[in-house]
């Protein structure tokens, strides 16, 4: 089998040592964004319930550690909320818009490289076909051609368009795939968002203690 695979990539010219450069490259930046978008993804309402129970029993740095020993964005939004807990809604909204702002740019990290990598494989491919074909046009004004080597030079030609698509078509979908799930977790972070800034600023229960707490410092 590695002979085969061998075989195919010298056959395929020296243009497919960049294609297998860019396979490379696309695979472990797959493999490194998927494994790290599967650690943001958390057990969503059970974080946020746990939360609320903490912070509606006056455990607020219980709160805060619990965001702290949970990986990923969301706790880190709900994070930057509490730590504004008791101060206006405007600034309570900012917190979490800004977390935001700072977490949404982290998971997008060396996707669009992928896009990129889907666009240039294919031109690569194509550059190795004009190649080969040259090589046989020129091979074929020689006197005493041999078909044997213009057959081989049509193969490398093939080959490399072949393989240039091919590595193209992955890129594209391994692309599509990690959007999707960037797109699941933006999603994820306005919920929290909305559910966190609604529970601090009109729980009526937490509201009401916070009151009580008022009315007896006052006294």
């Amino acid at each position: 089998m590695e002979f085969i695979e061998h075989n195919f990539i010298l056959q395929g010219g020296v243009v497919m040592y960049p294609l297998l450069i860019v396979s490379i490259i696309g695979f472990v930046i797959f493999i490194e964004r998927t494994l790290f978008l599967h650690k943001g993804q958390i057990g969503t309402e059970d974080f946020l319930g746990g939360i609320k129970n903490l912070v509606r029993k006056k455990r607020l740095v219980e709160a805060l550690a619990l965001c702290e020993d949970t990986p990923g964005p969301l706790a880190r939004i709900v994070k930057s909320a509490l730590l504004h807990y008791g101060e206006s809604k405007d600034a309570i909204r900012s917190a979490i818009q800004g977390a935001g702002i700072v977490e949404i740019p982290v998971l997008e990290r060396r996707i669009g490289t992928l896009a990129t990598l889907a666009r240039v494989a294919p031109l690569l491919g194509f550059l190795g076909t004009l190649i080969s074909a040259l090589q046989a046009l020129y091979y074929l004004e020689a006197a005493n051609a041999d078909s044997g080597e213009f057959s081989r030079l049509l193969a490398e030609a093939l080959i490399t368009s072949a393989s240039g698509l091919a590595i193209g078509v992955m890129a594209v979908l391994a692309h599509h795939f990690l959007i999707g799930r960037v797109r699941a977790l933006v999603h994820d972070f306005e919920w929290v968002g909305h559910e966190i800034f609604e529970f601090l600023t009109t729980d009526r229960e937490l509201l009401a203690k916070a009151g009580a707490e008022e009315s007896t410092k006052e006294s």
